[in-house]
């Protein structure tokens, strides 16, 4: 399957593992509210690195992500995109109450935010499911057993981009690590489950 890049960043590739560079400040997040003195409200930002493939109809997009959670916001992310305005992303995320946690941002025009699930650790599977214009994101410690963290719906054409981001909202960057990455081209039988 072939990837592209929107904002190309740095990438090194091996069997089952890539890294992807987070380079300082860079997100996917938008919102007409003015940042806070305190980081409250994100600052609106399209530009962390995105390593993606387009994919046509239903699909399971599963990988293993982990990094150094050094900054506020820092993350490994899988992202799902219609286009710029249009999009979701399942984040395991450095959190501004300083846990590490399973993160979701769905975006129709204003991204919203919601912190799911605290893990212990640096390393997490994360999921994303499509079954029509319902999508559903999923974690896991062991890459058998997911949970879900959202369920949500996006009006979206028959192919989407879906993929990797590597970001460094309040930080100065560094090495975001996505492992045993998978994609299923098929239609579950039980969005919630994931399978």
């Amino acid at each position: 399957m072939q990837f592209k890049w929107m904002n190309e960043s740095k990438l090194s590739e091996s069997k089952d593992r890539l890294e992807l560079y987070a380079p300082a400040h860079t997100d996917f997040f938008c919102s007409s509210e003015s940042a806070g003195e305190e980081g409250i409200t994100p600052e609106s930002l399209c530009n962390a690195p995105y390593y993606y493939t387009e994919i046509k109809g239903d699909f399971v997009f599963k990988v293993k992500v982990s990094h150094e959670f050094v900054s506020t916001y820092d993350a490994a992310v899988v992202m799902i995109m219609k286009d710029m305005t249009c999009w979701a992303k399942h984040c395991f995320e450095k959190t501004d109450f300083d846990t590490h946690a399973v993160v979701s941002v769905v975006t129709n025009g204003e991204s919203d935010d919601a912190n799911g699930c605290n893990i212990e650790g640096n390393t997490v599977w994360l999921q994303a499911v499509r079954m029509g214009n319902a999508f559903a994101f999923h974690y896991s410690l062991d890459g058998e057993h997911f949970y879900m963290t959202r369920y949500f719906h996006l009006q979206v054409g028959d192919t989407v981009k879906v993929g990797l981001v590597a970001q460094s909202p309040q930080g100065e960057g560094g090495i975001r690590v996505f492992e045993n990455l998978t994609i299923e081209h098929k239609t579950v039988k039980n969005i919630r489950a994931g399978k």
